[in-house]
């Protein structure tokens, strides 16, 4: 927290414990106190002498902390998983927040999944209106037509999500083996966003992987690597996020 007065759901958001969304909920819901009394209030503000309490449980002051992990394939984007699998806080290490990650990659999935304890961070680049790029690199079975792969960006339907990439670039044909090799651009990110698109145009995806987010990539990194983005970064992709809503 700052040294002058900020908005609660501001404050609830930036410790880590939810989105500010979510937090205006638990406000409204009587759910969030100030000083032992139940705050009810959205325009409610607090100082950093304030004692909040969320749902019980009294709030923590912790600095944000804002990490960037290859996640390998095989691995849960979860803080835990109750089948005992590999899940991307053990590649973490020593660190002492409570992290979680901004969003998730499918379990057979690599490349850069972040993590945070800063939920107001969270909530911008998670949310489609702040249309941060995600560039994925896809593995497909067969070769598809011009037609057949501007059908992404017109939008495909699958158990009724419309599904659609931004962009896409051929990156390699293999006609012997038969296999494309396509960089994927997406904005807003489904369950399954691309295996799902590229199953009903008809060409599987056999091998995926996000390389870009936003300014971030995978340069320099191995699969199960993990490094803090520097505070450039941060800067970086929350100008992205704001930019995105000055042009609309």
């Amino acid at each position: 927290m700052t040294s002058t007065k900020e908005r609660l759901q501001k404050v609830i958001a930036q410790s880590g414990v939810t989105s500010r969304r979510k937090a205006e909920k638990l406000i409204v819901d009587g759910k969030v106190k100030v000083n032992k009394k139940v705050v009810m209030e959205l325009g409610t503000k607090v100082s950093p002498r304030d004692e909040i309490e969320v749902d019980g449980v009294r709030l923590e002051k912790e600095e944000p902390v804002y990490y960037l992990l290859y996640k390998p394939r095989g691995v849960i984007s979860s803080l835990k998983d109750d089948k005992g699998r590999k899940v991307v806080t053990d590649y973490l290490g020593e660190v002492k927040e409570r992290i979680y990650p901004i969003g998730r990659l499918d379990y057979d999935t690599s490349g850069i999944l972040l993590l945070t304890n800063d939920g107001e961070f969270a909530n911008q680049l998670m949310h489609p209106k702040y249309e941060i790029d995600k560039t994925y690199v896809a593995k497909l079975k067969g070769i598809p037509s011009k037609k057949e792969l501007l059908q992404m960006k017109k939008g495909v339907r699958s158990e009724n999500d419309l599904l659609k990439a931004v962009n896409y670039k051929i990156l390699e044909v293999d006609k012997k083996k038969n296999t494309t090799i396509l960089e994927i651009t997406l904005h807003e990110g489904k369950n399954r966003h691309i295996r799902r698109m590229m199953d009903e145009i008809g060409y599987p995806v056999t091998k995926l992987k996000r390389e870009k987010y936003g300014a971030l990539h995978l340069q320099g990194m191995k699969s199960g690597d993990c490094r803090p983005l520097t505070p450039h970064e941060v800067k970086q992709m929350r100008h992205l996020a704001t930019d995105k809503i000055v042009k609309q």
